[in-house]
């Protein structure tokens, strides 16, 4: 049956999108508009439609791109989905909820949203679909199925305050969206709303802080938007500056650790198998699952904070035995003699392939990566696909057993990477700019990229930017590392990621960048309105020295 999980009166045309989109580095904010240069409706706008989609895909910052563009009147009229969705509907519930701006969510059977598709333009009432020869009756969503604990319902009965009132509120109406029947304790989080990706990331925290929120778990943050201690110097115009640190303060001001890193598996006691938590920021929720054996959905900005300051998850989707397993098999063909660039190149499309489902990668057992390796995968699967997690059979903690009934076979090999190397590489052989560090850096990545510089000075006219957590700055620091690395022309910048950073640190000249991040290759056209290439971390490095990228395919995909 039709669920309405959001209710609002909505009318207008609908768009129906072939894929997911990310909103966040696939949606101008400002203006609705789709930025993301590799989806098939890049170009288009959404506002005042009913779009249609089959789920959401990428950031969890997309549910704070949607509460901007409602709170800047260029949102959807309608969030019409066939699969389950998180980020949008959080965006939209709160939109609701926090500021009085509603935009409708709706989750449709596979026949009702085939139907629908092929329609110009529909009504939705609080009962209703109406449209040209098809009325779907709605359901209204209801959380009554949610057994909760004692201390669950004192914190929904405002006992504890209203802000907590709010977070439990929000939690078991997304529970009962994602068909959880209780919720869980969980040991972290981690806050990737603390990006300044427009006004309703600071409305949203600093009414939250207002309210006199704390969180009762050890929580982190993701990157911010600005490197805190030196954005003046840096000559970051105050009108960006200022609401970009206080978003991060008022996450300090919560209880937050100062983290500052969108690499948060990178820090000191990481999660540990089996371990039930909370993060937001979508490498680090497939990284945690996928390397590490932890357990979390991909959880909304928004829902993050929520979650830390109740300590409760809905016990739904992944921290479930029965969602880990893969539904898909992918058979890799594996080129002879590849390099590091390989698995952000193969992370990526193992999400294209399986934009909906977790798969179990095959053909990987030979090769031995580091975890590095596995977080350029991670984080590039991120980009395109919805799910959570992967599994690499012979290499990732839990793909022996991971296979589920039925599961499908797909292949893929030299051809299909070349391919995907190819829509990487845009623009100039002349390079600008040099981005590393999306994900962070770790320090090993640190010192791999002095090796591969070897001592030489990048080529006037060519920067090279490093972005990096704190932790990892200060262990560069203690070894020389971050010396060396300075000696050859680099800038080290902490706090901020390719995802977050803005001009001036962003050099405003560069209009070609070079990267070795999947993730980076992905959002960065449409994040920086700059043509983006893509080549091994060896490869950047030769263009440090040289000014140009090769515009010809690796040998090993040859």
């Amino acid at each position: 049956m039709a669920c309405l999980i959001v209710p609002a009166e909505a009318v207008g045309p609908i768009l129906a999108l072939p894929e997911g989109l990310s909103f966040w580095g696939g949606i101008d904010p400002a203006t609705g508009t789709v930025i993301d240069a590799h989806h098939p409706n890049c170009g288009q706008s959404l506002v005042g439609k009913l779009v249609m989609m089959p789920t959401s895909r990428g950031s969890c910052s997309g549910s704070a791109i949607l509460l901007e563009l409602a709170l800047n009147g260029h949102a959807p009229a309608a969030l019409i989905f066939r699969e389950a969705e998180d980020i949008l509907t959080l965006g939209a519930l709160l939109a609701g909820r926090m500021f009085d701006r509603p935009v409708a969510v709706l989750q449709l059977e596979p026949a009702e949203y085939d139907a629908l598709t092929a329609l110009p333009d529909a009504r939705i009432t609080a009962t209703h679909l109406e449209a040209e020869g098809l009325s779907l009756t709605l359901e209204p969503l209801s959380a009554d199925q949610l057994e909760l604990s004692e201390a669950d319902r004192a914190m929904l009965d405002g006992s504890q305050g209203d802000v907590v009132q709010l977070a439990m509120q929000t939690i078991c109406t997304m529970g009962a969206s994602q068909g959880a029947t209780r919720l869980i304790d969980v040991t972290r989080a981690h806050i990737d709303g603390c990006i300044y990706a427009s006004p309703a990331n600071l409305r949203f925290a600093q009414r939250m802080a207002d309210m006199g929120a704390k969180v009762r778990i050890p929580t982190t943050m993701n990157a911010i938007s600005v490197d805190h201690a030196n954005w003046r110097s840096q000559g970051v115009p105050p009108d960006f500056g200022n609401p970009a640190q206080q978003l991060a303060d008022a996450y300090v001001q919560m209880g937050a650790q100062a983290s500052f890193t969108c690499a948060p598996y990178l820090l000191m006691d990481p999660p540990k198998m089996g371990e039930a938590i909370a993060w937001a920021e979508s490498n680090a929720v497939v990284y945690a699952n996928t390397v590490l054996g932890a357990r979390t959905v991909k959880h909304p900005d928004f829902l993050d904070l929520c979650i830390a300051l109740t300590g409760r998850a809905p016990l739904s989707g992944v921290y479930l035995d029965a969602h880990r397993a893969a539904r898909r098999v992918i058979e890799i063909d594996l080129p002879d003699a590849h390099d590091d660039a390989l698995w952000p190149l193969l992370g990526w499309l193992a999400g294209r392939l399986s934009p909906d489902r977790i798969p179990l990668l095959r053909g990987l057992e030979g090769t031995n990566p580091s975890e590095d390796d596995l977080k350029a995968l991670c984080a590039a699967f991120g980009t395109t696909s919805a799910a959570p997690m992967l599994h690499v059979a012979g290499i990732t903690p839990e793909a022996d057993g991971a296979l589920a009934p039925g599961a499908d076979i797909l292949r893929a090999g030299r051809a299909d990477l070349a391919e995907v190397w190819q829509g990487f590489n845009a623009g100039n052989a002349k390079v600008d700019l040099i981005a590393f560090g999306s994900p962070h850096f770790s320090h090993a990545e640190c010192r791999a990229l002095v090796a591969a510089l070897g001592g030489r000075h990048r080529r006037d006219g060519t920067q090279v930017i490093v972005t990096v957590g704190q932790n990892v700055l200060d262990a560069i620091r203690a070894d020389g590392t971050s010396a060396a690395l300075e000696n050859s022309g680099v800038q080290i910048v902490p706090d901020i990621c390719w995802c977050s950073i803005s001009e001036p640190v962003f050099p405003p000249e560069a209009r070609t960048v070079l990267t070795n991040s999947g993730k980076y290759a992905h959002y960065g056209p449409g994040l920086s309105g700059r043509e983006v290439r893509f080549g091994s971390l060896r490869d950047c490095a030769e263009a440090a020295i040289t000014g140009r990228a090769t515009t010809d395919l690796p040998g090993w995909l040859i």
